[in-house]
């Protein structure tokens, strides 16, 4: 069957892409932008890609048309498949009927560290010999491709919470139909589609009501919201993670580089990583109770995570340049800055630290989380926000209430020679951002040299 996928770039439809080739179909598609990791996995795939929405592209006409959900109705392709009656199916369907059918879903949810968790996840189910399948938004370095079908029943997906398709509001994850389910935390997110959080945790419970009651909802006692969402009902056992739950971490460095892993109130053993941050720590329980779920003892998950590699764009050390460290981010979101600068404080103690941040996603764009930026930088010594020209409201404004020194810079060339003047042997240089940032990395790294 020949496969068409317009928006193949972004991380979910790029995987599906791998997995539709897997399972031996043709696969080409299109996208707006076509940057890395997405665009490099796919050409080394061998499928087909076409810059634009041009419908000429349809032009002979695919057997099935899967349509992302940043596509609407105005885009020349959609308006094409619906004027000539073309089938199409959203990513999300398409994944539920072609993929998940019949098998054991283990999903990660939530707002933050849902690609970290399940690359975790499917990583120590592979290293406990279960070769499971999965769809993970990001490239896990521990298999070098973020998605594959797998040979056992049992399937690990990043579960999102964002809509699946222009004709479809519904979020992504109600397709999936998990038995096993870890619900990482819930903030207000994705403005752009969500009113207000009340919004987001009917979704979140719209999840919670196709678990089965053989299956298992894993989530932090920390969280209101998710509080929020089991008391509307839940027919599921529940396992608890952090202060006070079933699964407990006893820190032994404060970066969160080694932790005792404690389950209902005995050691199960000492993690021992290459991960720092509070945030790691939580989503290493996560993974813990949902891998018990399946059939891997705690001693057996500890050692897997021993040997975890974080995935691409998660905290990716990029560069080291006369000493300057430069690292990838993908937090776009203030308490994902936060978390990610405090886990790099506690690991490199004193050592001055630049963030770089682009306040790129549709609720930064829409200006939903400024209130949280200036906040979410304090434990940078230096933070440099990129102003693109087309964001809505006056981030210069916005940063001027920061802690730490802050500039604004319009163009790449100016965040460049910023840090050219501030990096000295020892900086540890971070950029954030939900896109490529124009290649700023390379051309970062390049200039320092």
């Amino acid at each position: 069957m020949h496969i068409h996928i317009l928006g193949i770039c972004g991380t979910f439809m790029g995987s599906l892409a791998v997995l539709a080739k897997e399972l031996g179909h043709r696969v080409t598609g299109s996208d707006a932008n076509v940057y890395p990791p997405m665009s490099t996995q796919l050409q080394a795939q061998g499928i087909e890609l076409t810059q634009g929405y041009d419908a000429a592209q349809l032009d002979p006409a695919p057997d099935l048309v899967v349509i992302g959900n940043a596509l609407s109705r105005g885009n020349p392709a959609v308006e094409y498949v619906l004027n000539k009656g073309l089938p199409y199916v959203s990513g999300p369907q398409w994944l539920a009927d072609h993929v998940l059918q019949g098998r054991w879903v283990l999903a990660v949810a939530g707002t933050h560290g849902k690609t970290t968790t399940s690359s975790m996840l499917a990583w120590v189910l592979e290293h406990a010999g279960m070769s499971p399948g999965f769809l993970i938004g990001g490239v896990p370095q521990n298999f070098a491709v973020s998605a594959r079908v797998g040979e056992t029943p049992f399937f690990v997906v990043e579960a999102d919470e964002y809509d699946s398709a222009f004709f479809d509001k519904r979020s992504k994850f109600v397709h999936y139909r998990p038995r096993t389910a870890i619900l990482n935390n819930l903030e207000f997110d994705h403005a752009d589609i969500f009113p207000d959080l009340p919004a987001i945790e009917r979704q979140f419970h719209h999840l919670v009501r196709t678990i089965p009651s053989e299956g298992l909802v894993i989530h932090p006692t920390t969280e209101p919201a998710l509080q929020r969402v089991i008391q509307m009902g839940c027919w599921t056992p529940v396992q608890t993670t952090g202060e006070g739950g079933q699964w407990q971490a006893r820190l032994l460095s404060d970066d969160g580089s080694r932790f005792e892993v404690i389950f209902e109130g005995a050691v199960q053993g000492v993690v021992e990583w290459d991960m720092t941050g509070q945030h790691n720590v939580a989503n290493a329980l996560a993974t813990l109770a949902a891998a018990r779920h399946v059939g891997v003892v705690p001693k057996q998950g500890i050692e897997a995570l021993g040997v975890f590699k974080s995935v691409k764009r998660r905290m990716e050390k990029v560069a080291e340049v006369n000493g300057i460290t430069i690292y990838d981010d993908f937090a776009h979101h203030p308490t994902a800055i936060a978390t990610t600068l405090d886990g790099l404080r506690k690991h490199v103690g004193d050592a001055p630290v630049i963030a770089i941040i682009e306040p790129r996603s549709n609720s930064m764009k829409l200006g939903a989380h400024r209130d949280g930026l200036p906040e979410s930088v304090r434990q940078a010594d230096q933070a440099i926000w990129y102003a693109p020209a087309n964001l809505g409201w006056d981030l210069a404004a916005t940063t001027a209430l920061c802690t730490v020194p802050s500039v604004v810079c319009d163009s790449l060339e100016a965040i460049i020679a910023q840090v050219k003047s501030l990096a000295k042997s020892g900086t540890q240089v971070v950029i954030m951002s939900n896109g490529g940032f124009g290649g700023l990395h390379g051309k970062l790294a390049e200039a320092l040299k």
